[in-house]
């Protein structure tokens, strides 16, 4: 019997990683906020009952949320990608083969069994993680990914399946697909879906049973694939090992306007140094910096500038890339101007392994390895302490202009001072 594909994903992601390390918050509405506490990103599904809309500005519903008795919290990434690093280390030995899609999906194939059903596998797969992780999470079963990504929309909305749906076993798919409206099907665009919409395409199966040919003269071969996956027919190959990464970027609004050009500084250096670290973890050099910032586009005379330097020697140490970005702040710097955002973007990136020297700029491999020996130790240090435990001088101490995080809950898998304490009688 053929392979299945399944659709992982963890109900709510954020705010079910908030409940899962401060049990008192089960069964209770909870919200999670963007940067600077500002739109609503995550909700329970007490929060969704309430009604409560995925973007809202957190002053327009302040009032709302207090009067509901909603428990509110600020975006804990170090919290979020810890917890999404365990759950996709808890699905590997469910499955054959996993590709980790986004920070709480996965794809996954698995044989099916020759009764073809694959329900006990999914229910004792979703009771393990919720047992150790306090994830919810819901399945969906096809045999192709576009099926499993609406089967798995199709979990998490019919109460009915209690968080599984197969949809290879399904005799007649065609009443789910006719239920699909086309501008919910993965992979399916705003020009695509009003296209779809002009011809009278209204749903999935429409799309399925639709002439190639026309779709072809739109989409291409992008869209045949498509199609030939609503059929059922596996065109996606899963991709287990992450894609190399053409650039990194680090971008943060700030808590205030900044004026100052030390301010400035301070932040383009701490961006820099979020993305040297990404940079390494990725295995990767940056041949080419470009630090940006701009003020509010909704505030008069707007103001947005970057500049870019390309470095001699690829490079993910953090002391030259902050050489190179520190050099490039007068010229996107402007006195009077209220600066809103500070970014930088590393480009023209190279694996790790593959280091072309220049004439001009030796780096004899002794010295190359003592800086890599103490970048390592950096990251360690801060992987096991918490961010920011080893800090550069140049990124200032608890600068003022820092994300707002006001609701910030503990980061109890990532830090000793964070750990939850239990008094025993």
């Amino acid at each position: 019997m053929a392979d299945a594909l399944a659709l992982i994903d963890a109900n709510n992601f954020y705010a079910s990683c908030e409940q899962a390390l401060e049990p008192a918050l089960l069964g209770r509405p909870v919200v999670v906020l963007s940067n600077n506490d500002g739109c609503v990103v995550s909700r329970s599904s007490e929060a969704r009952q309430l009604g409560i809309g995925m973007g809202k500005p957190y002053f327009q519903i302040a009032g709302q949320l207090a009067r509901h008795g909603v428990v509110v919290r600020s975006s804990n990434y170090a919290l979020y990608g810890d917890m999404s690093q365990r759950l996709m280390s808890s699905l590997e030995p469910f499955v054959a083969e996993l590709e980790v899609y986004s920070i709480d999906e996965a794809f996954a194939r698995l044989p099916r069994p020759r009764h073809g059903d694959l329900h006990r596998w999914a229910a004792e797969l979703r009771s393990r993680i919720r047992h150790n992780l306090g994830l919810p999470i819901a399945i969906g079963l096809a045999p192709s990914k576009v099926l499993a990504k609406l089967a798995n929309r199709i979990a998490k909305g019919d109460q009915c399946c209690a968080g599984v749906f197969d949809l290879g076993r399904e005799a007649d798919p065609d009443p789910w697909l006719e239920s699909t409206p086309v501008e919910e099907i993965w992979g399916v665009g705003r020009q695509l879906s009003r296209w779809c919409r002009l011809r009278g395409i209204a749903n999935a199966r429409q799309l399925r049973d639709m002439a190639s040919g026309e779709l072809r003269a739109k989409a291409g071969v992008v869209g045949l694939r498509l199609q030939l996956e609503l059929q059922g027919v596996s065109c996606l190959p899963l991709e287990e090992g992450p894609t190399a990464k053409r650039e990194t970027c680090v971008s943060r609004s700030f808590s205030r306007v900044i004026t100052d050009e030390s301010e400035l500084r301070q932040a383009v250096a701490s961006y820099v140094v979020r993305a040297a670290e990404k940079l390494r973890r990725q295995r990767q050099r940056s041949g080419r910096l470009t630090v940006f910032a701009r003020t509010s586009p909704f505030s008069p005379g707007f103001y947005s500038q970057a500049a870019s330097a390309a470095l001699p020697l690829a490079s993910n140490d953090t002391a030259v890339l902050l050489q190179t970005a520190l050099r490039l702040v007068p010229a996107i710097f402007r006195p009077h101007k209220r600066f809103a955002k500070a970014g930088v973007l590393l480009q023209e990136l190279q694996p790790e392994q593959q280091l072309q020297h220049h004439l001009l700029t030796p780096l004899p491999a002794e010295q190359q390895q003592k800086r890599e020996a103490l970048m390592q130790s950096i990251d360690q240090l801060n992987r096991r302490y918490g961010a920011g435990t080893v800090q550069w001088a140049v990124c200032g101490l608890q600068p003022s202009w820092m994300m707002r995080r006001e609701q910030l809950s503990r980061a109890a898998t990532t830090r000793l001072s964070d750990l939850p304490t239990v008094w025993a009688r």
